[in-house]
């Protein structure tokens, strides 16, 4: 059994792109693959096939109608989940998160859980997604973007998930349509400070990403 939970340097760095991707390519192989968002923000009924948990059920060959089961907390509010849920006057029970997710990482022979924005994102008053990170103590994949700013946002994310003494599989850096430095450069400017953790591209508009070898290679590494 394998399972993973995908964080971000941020939000909208390519976190659901890279899991939908992954769970094609483990589907592929013949594997029985679980994934769950657990926390979602932003989120429109009138949209759920595009939101971030129904992707991963297309890609998982699930209806819409199984969103309950993978994404139980799901707020309109295009925020940071803490302040997404008090807009609905609501708050989010950290220690049921944490049983959820423990749970969920063992349902099936690859389990992919991805978090929410970024690394420090707030779930309530006293918890962050690293806390979540911490409290599961699953190894990580972290996601970022190959825009303007992204090494040294990746590289202070990675500082700081070694003082939680997490496990970091991979760095997957997923291009950004924003600009920035070619992709190349920065897989090696980020490799060179990542001490000794692999660091892999994947064209973020690639039609056949699936099928990437990037995805062989960051689904290996996951493997261990």
């Amino acid at each position: 059994m394998t399972t993973i939970f995908v964080t971000g340097t941020g939000t909208d760095v390519g976190k659901t792109f890279l899991s939908a991707a992954l769970i094609r390519h483990w589907r592929a192989a013949g594997h029985a693959v679980a994934a769950f968002k657990p926390v979602a923000s932003g989120f429109d009924p009138a949209t759920a096939e595009a939101s971030d948990p129904g992707v991963l059920l297309a890609a998982l060959g699930r209806p819409i109608s199984d969103i309950d089961a993978i994404s139980p907390w799901r707020f309109a509010a295009p925020l940071s989940p803490d302040m997404a849920a008090a807009r609905e006057g609501r708050t989010l029970d950290f220690e049921a998160i944490v049983e959820f997710s423990r749970r969920a990482a063992k349902s099936a022979e690859r389990v992919l859980i991805e978090g929410v924005g970024g690394i420090m994102v707030p779930l309530d008053e006293r918890h962050t997604v690293l806390d979540w990170m911490s409290a599961l103590r699953l190894p990580v994949l972290l996601v970022c973007g190959s825009y303007l700013g992204t090494i040294s946002h990746t590289l202070t994310a990675l500082r700081v998930l070694a003082q939680r003494n997490l496990t970091v599989a991979a760095v997957a850096v997923s291009e950004s349509v924003a600009p920035g430095a070619p992709l190349d450069e920065t897989i090696a400017t980020i490799a060179r400070f990542a001490d000794m953790i692999e660091v892999v591209g994947v064209p973020r508009l690639s039609s056949d990403a699936p099928n990437h070898p990037a995805l062989a290679r960051i689904a290996t590494l996951i493997e261990g």
